[in-house]
């Protein structure tokens, strides 16, 4: 029997079982039907990134950002690239701290863009600043 991951739908926050071997293949949702891990950065909100967190088995990468911010919309082409090169080993995902102002108070950030990995359900590891997606990508993998 293979071995499944427990995965988070960024959508509609239903946690799901997905096999291992097919993290590649574009899984989706057994709720909502959209796709789970399909290397595209996905908008969360604060109660959806924090059962996500808890729960996936894959590390997940959060970009905490504001739109007025010229260096987080700098790097968000870059974040996508990075999401695709590291997909499916990790999922990446971004947080409006304009519009989500309690994930800034949650999380202890003092300035954006702020990258946060999360793995296992707890926080392993954080970068502040505007990164190229080499940079993102080996933060990720790390």
């Amino acid at each position: 029997m293979a071995k499944s991951v427990k995965l988070t739908c960024l959508e509609c926050g239903v946690v799901n079982r997905v096999p291992e071997d097919k993290l590649g293949a574009g899984p989706k949702c057994g709720t909502c039907g959209a796709k789970i891990n399909d290397g595209k950065v996905r908008e969360l909100d604060l109660t959806t990134l924090l059962k996500a967190a808890k729960n996936d088995d894959l590390p997940l990468l959060v970009d905490l950002w504001a739109p007025w911010c010229g260096p987080c919309r700098m790097m968000a082409p870059e974040f996508a690239k990075a999401a695709q090169a590291v997909s499916p080993e990790v999922r990446l995902a971004k947080i409006d701290t304009q519009s989500h102002p309690d994930a800034t108070v949650r999380f202890n950030i003092r300035g954006i863009p702020a990258l946060i990995l999360f793995k296992n359900g707890r926080e392993v590891s954080r970068l502040a600043g505007a990164r190229p997606a080499r940079d993102i990508e080996a933060f990720a993998r790390s």
